[in-house]
């Protein structure tokens, strides 16, 4: 018996695929967005996201302008200071940043009920 393909299903677990390898993980995500709202230097992301390493930070900026989601620009003076500044393709993620939060907002009500009633 021949073994049945899945085309219909790989076709949409690609792009999906893809998607979750440049912005999945526990920090892209907030660091886009707290680059969206106005931190542009290292130690602004650092202190606005609790929790997160240098190490990470470090690590995620730079996966994030390979896959252009983020400009890194030197700045000369004393001391050399690095600013990052979102990209156009970056702000095509809006609409699905905005999609997630939602869930999340229905989700949480869902699963912990609406403490804002107590």
């Amino acid at each position: 018996m021949k073994k049945k393909e899945h085309k219909e299903c790989m076709s949409a677990l690609v792009p999906v695929r893809d998607t979750l390898d440049v912005i999945g993980g526990k920090w892209k995500l907030l660091i886009l967005i707290s680059v969206w709202e106005g931190n542009k230097h290292f130690r602004e992301i650092e202190r606005s996201i609790p929790k997160l390493s240098t190490k990470v930070l470090s690590k995620e900026l730079k996966d994030m302008e390979e896959n252009q989601l983020i400009t890194r620009t030197v700045l000369n003076g004393f001391p050399v200071r690095t600013k990052y500044t979102p990209t156009e393709h970056s702000k095509t993620l809006k609409k699905v940043i905005l999609e997630l939060q939602n869930w999340g907002i229905n989700h949480r009500k869902k699963i912990f009920g609406d403490k804002s009633e107590k």
